[in-house]
């Protein structure tokens, strides 16, 4: 019950300070007269400046770098390489074959005759709605 008595009291105070504040708004905007601006001066538009046209640039010369003279060299005279003589491969005797024995058959397990569980008959009153097969 406090806290909507309190509820309450914040509204009204509320409700208060606002309308307070719109009256004190409107007695200064009555309080002071309102002046008028004169209008915004007419700026004339301002010429372009027209530009001088860019002067055409010479096209330089490219520079030639100048070229080396580099005298003839006589090429050396390589000796050959002397050839060594061809050794004949040996040869690689072949590797025996391993004949693995046949692989053993395997006998065939015989299955497990398990015995069938017995399933215990159940006596039901007749009006039960159990029905026998």
């Amino acid at each position: 019950m406090l806290c909507k008595n309190t509820f309450l009291v914040f509204l009204v105070a509320l409700l208060l300070s606002c309308s307070s504040m719109s009256s004190a708004a409107r007695h200064l905007e009555e309080a002071v007269p309102k002046k008028e601006n004169p209008p915004h001066p007419i700026v004339t538009e301002l010429p372009k400046p027209q530009l001088p046209l860019h002067p055409a640039m010479p096209e330089l010369p490219k520079p030639e770098p100048p070229h080396p003279l580099v005298p003839e060299v006589p090429h050396p005279v390589v000796p050959e390489t002397p050839k060594e003589p061809e050794v004949p491969h040996p040869v690689v005797p072949e590797m025996p074959k391993h004949e693995l024995p046949p692989h053993p058959a395997m006998p065939e397990l015989p299955k497990p005759e398990l015995p069938h569980p017995a399933v215990p008959e159940v006596n039901t009153p007749q009006g039960a709605g159990g029905a026998k097969a």
